[in-house]
């Protein structure tokens, strides 16, 4: 399961909320205890403009050679 939150400032701390929709198909009440890998997302459109690159032409045909695999 996945999610996508915003931290926010809770007192000293950091948190993130869970939708109560998301808790209930997890099957979460209060107490549980979960695991929780963190990986901090990319927005890609902070990318637009920060690879450089030369010809586009060659970069399509690398990234259709890429799909072929």
């Amino acid at each position: 399961m996945m999610l996508r939150a915003k931290v926010r400032r809770w007192g000293d701390s950091l948190g993130l909320i869970l939708p109560k929709e998301l808790a209930a198909k997890a099957g979460l009440e209060e107490g549980d205890e979960v695991e929780i890998t963190i990986t901090k997302a990319v927005r890609l459109e902070g990318l637009f403009g920060k690879l450089p690159f030369k010809d586009l032409g060659a970069l399509k045909e690398e990234l259709r050679r890429g799909w072929g695999e």
